[in-house]
């Protein structure tokens, strides 16, 4: 007598071109791939079985980090090493029916692509898009979701700045999916409105400088489509503009008058490419005292501005204490966490208006 183990169900390969593949956010299609750009962009889809396998790449040499959901539910974030193709075997829950699997890129576009390749499944379907609306996060680190997770590398540890983001528990994120929303973010560590944090707009480009082009640089010659229309974009922008630097080099007294100029200048840019939407300014959520009186005069220019010019009226949303309690004095996983609840109820407010 003997006896034969069951056959296990053959795995096909699935392409990154599958019309299948549901990608949110600043995405760019490659010959064999698509490639992640900017923080928390993604892609999601169903799967049959009890397993697949993710091949994904990472352009950064070193490393970089997107985090795993299946039916909605954070798993963990995950790194890719190297700049070869990484298969991730993933083993599914038991189910009668599908499961939702999404891949969400942890790091911002400065920190390179993460290229996904595509799976190896039993078999995928589309996503039922329930999301009836998209809402646009324009802003800095804070943004990103940098330096805000120590879990797999501590905040004093030796390593790469990417190490601690993790852009899908961000604020921005953590609204959108409450109010059922889709998410981009157009978000870069370290930059500002008129200067970056340790540059007074002499070597750095700006944000109104690099918002329409794709890859969130200097890279004019590959620009964004705007294809998607949010119809809610909020701009946190300010901290850089406002930090002393690292104290070192040169720092000029911030300019109100610049920033302000700047600031209409990027609001501009936003009606330019989404004439139907509404925006909102937030202050800054590492900011007090008489920076933040100073910062919320600003856009409180802003806001006159473009409602004199235009008829249009632009909230303002203020954070009233300092969260800084992750990696060098930026939010923590738990801080973006409170920023979330208090802007969820703003926003829903502005969106049912």
């Amino acid at each position: 007598m003997c006896c034969k183990n069951p056959e296990s169900k053959q795995l096909d390969v699935f392409q990154s071109n599958n019309e299948v593949f549901k990608y949110s956010g600043r995405t760019i299609t490659k010959e064999h791939s698509v490639g992640l750009i900017s923080s928390a962009s993604s892609v999601e889809f169903n799967v049959t079985g009890d397993s697949l396998t993710i091949n994904i790449q990472s352009e950064y040499k070193p490393r970089n980090y997107f985090v795993l959901t299946i039916n909605d539910e954070y798993q963990k974030r995950y790194t890719i090493s190297g700049d070869t193709i990484n298969s991730i075997k993933i083993a599914l829950p038991k189910t009668e029916t599908q499961n939702k699997v999404g891949i969400f890129k942890a790091t911002e576009a400065a920190s390179g692509m993460v290229l996904f390749h595509g799976v190896e499944a039993e078999a995928i379907s589309i996503v039922e898009n329930n999301q009836v609306f998209t809402i646009e996060f324009i802003g800095d680190s804070i943004t990103c979701g940098a330096l805000m997770d120590p879990t797999d590398v501590p905040c004093d540890a030796k390593g790469e700045y990417i190490d601690q983001h993790n852009a899908y528990l961000a604020y921005g994120p953590i609204v959108a999916r409450a109010l059922n929303a889709d998410y981009i973010l157009s978000s870069v560590s370290g930059m500002g409105i008129y200067r970056n944090w340790n540059d007074e707009h002499k070597d750095e480009p700006i944000m109104p400088e690099v918002y329409e082009n794709l890859f969130l640089n200097t890279n004019d010659g590959v620009l964004y489509d705007f294809k998607v229309k949010p119809k809610l974009v909020s701009i946190c922008l300010g901290t850089n503009d406002m930090s002393q630097g690292d104290g070192i080099k040169d720092r000029l007294p911030f300019n109100p008058k610049t920033y302000v100029a700047r600031y209409i200048e990027l609001v501009g840019k936003v009606y330019k490419h989404y004439p139907n939407t509404q925006v909102v300014l937030l202050n800054s959520p590492m900011i007090q005292g008489d920076k933040n009186d100073v910062l919320i005069d600003c856009l409180t220019q802003v806001k006159a501005h473009f409602e004199k010019d235009s008829n249009r009226t632009i909230p303002i949303f203020q954070f009233n204490d300092v969260y800084a309690n992750g990696c060098s004095y930026h939010p923590s996983i738990a801080d973006n966490k409170v920023m979330a609840e208090k802007l969820i109820p703003f926003f829903k407010k502005i969106l049912a208006n």
